[in-house]
């Protein structure tokens, strides 16, 4: 799988392909332990086995020894869709499940999902200013947190800032096509040099579905399910993204680190703010990805609900609360920004201290050159991140198929455009 593929499918179906699984998942090999008397059982269904969960499994009984808590894995997408939505519907199902790829939508219009708001407003064990706020609120649906992330990426756009300081970059409000003349420029001025592309490495379907999950809201309604593929906005972007192709102003080719004015990335870690931008180039730049509106676009990690019709939802919040607190963002094994202010701020105060001793390596061997206003902007970036969407994995899956037709010239784009459409609409009613 292509570089540029893996990685925004770690932003995508991050959100939308993980699940995991319910109402007649096997419990993990090797897990099966008896339980004591007095103790209650807290089912957690997911559908992939995990180190962080594992541990915080061990580590949430010690502290809580009168609950059992029981990690059911369904290692089938499908199958997990299918028993957990007829569980949940049936008023079944665990306690605690992995919602990712479900329709939260209507279960929250059923009251099929705890509210999460008032437990965490009276649970005296969290430190709620301490809180990534702007992450949580991000994520509300209806004003109620009905599904909690374990941690989070952002999505991050990056340009070369050497050969940007001497260009007027508007990046709060520039279009695409701003984007094309801005890198016509800049490629013109490096003339005589080895080519540089805008972009390098990512073939044009693969900015399409980039473009799309940006703006998903204006071509997707889940609650009308109504599509707007055939529009002449959406017909007018892949046509778009042809001619900077056909122009040579980006390249599906790889390309050396360096040999490309921009690149867009996924953050899954305060380290990544270094080891990507510096990798790319000495003096990076961090910049707003062309027509996205909002703040920086947060990618959440495993989203999980508590059933509202749980017998034990009190025991259920009680671990929801452990992955917030500092012992559960604190573990090794967790991944992506933490939940935390306070984890994530200590983790990129140590990171500058080992760049201001040159003990810092980059992953190629090399001791980046870090401005110490860099730090303060890095921690700016995370605290204000505040843009999110749920994307439907499938829909995106499809932007990625059917336009190679187009970008292979065997069909117009209206055809194309068609074409998504009825796949889409076919896919938003079933």
């Amino acid at each position: 799988m292509n570089k540029w593929l893996w990685m925004i499918f770690i932003g995508i179906l991050m959100t939308t392909m993980t699940a995991c699984g319910a109402g007649g998942g096997e419990k993990l090999a090797g897990t099966e332990k008896p339980v004591k008397e007095g103790q209650t059982v807290v089912t957690l269904s997911m559908q992939q086995a995990s180190a962080f969960y594992q541990t915080a499994e061990k580590k949430f009984e010690e502290k809580y020894p009168d609950i059992d808590l029981q990690i059911q894995i369904t290692e089938d997408y499908e199958k997990y869709q299918k028993t957990t939505n007829a569980a949940l519907l049936s008023g079944k199902g665990p306690d605690i499940f992995e919602i990712s790829s479900l329709p939260i939508d209507d279960y929250v219009s059923k009251k099929l999902l705890l509210n999460m708001d008032e437990p965490m407003e009276q649970d005296k064990t969290l430190n709620k200013s301490d809180l990534q706020m702007n992450i949580l609120d991000a994520l509300k649906l209806n004003g109620g947190t009905y599904a909690m992330p374990s941690g989070f990426s952002l999505r991050a756009f990056v340009g070369d800032g050497d050969i940007l300081k001497n260009t007027k970059v508007d990046d709060k409000n520039w279009t695409w096509k701003e984007f094309e003349e801005t890198s016509k420029e800049l490629m013109q001025k490096e003339s005589g040099t080895e080519r540089r592309y805008a972009l390098a490495n990512d073939p044009p379907e693969m900015l399409l579905q980039e473009m799309i999950v940006d703006k998903y809201a204006e071509f997707v309604d889940h609650a009308a399910k109504k599509a707007k593929f055939d529009s002449p906005s959406f017909v007018e972007k892949m046509q778009q993204i042809k001619k900077m192709y056909d122009d040579k102003v980006m390249t599906s080719q790889p390309a050396d680190i360096g040999k490309q004015l921009f690149y867009s990335t996924v953050l899954q870690s305060p380290a990544d703010l270094i080891n990507g931008p510096h990798l790319f180039f000495s003096n990076p730049k961090l910049l707003q990805k062309p027509e996205q509106k909002g703040g920086t676009r947060i990618i959440p990690g495993s989203q999980f609900a508590i059933h509202a019709n749980s017998p034990v939802k009190e025991q259920a919040w009680k671990f929801i609360a452990f992955l917030l607190s500092d012992e559960g963002q604190s573990l090794q094994e967790r991944e992506g920004f933490s939940l935390l202010k306070s984890v994530n701020e200590k983790q990129l105060n140590a990171i500058q201290e080992q760049v201001k001793s040159g003990t810092y390596k980059l992953p190629d061997g090399k001791v980046p050159k870090v401005l110490d206003e860099e730090f303060t902007q890095f921690k700016q970036l995370v605290n204000t991140a505040d843009n999110y969407t749920d994307v439907s994995g499938s829909v995106i899956s499809i932007i990625g198929d059917e336009p190679r037709a187009f970008f292979s010239e065997q069909k117009s784009a209206e055809e194309v455009a068609k074409l998504i459409q009825n796949k889409v609409t076919t896919l938003l009613n079933e």
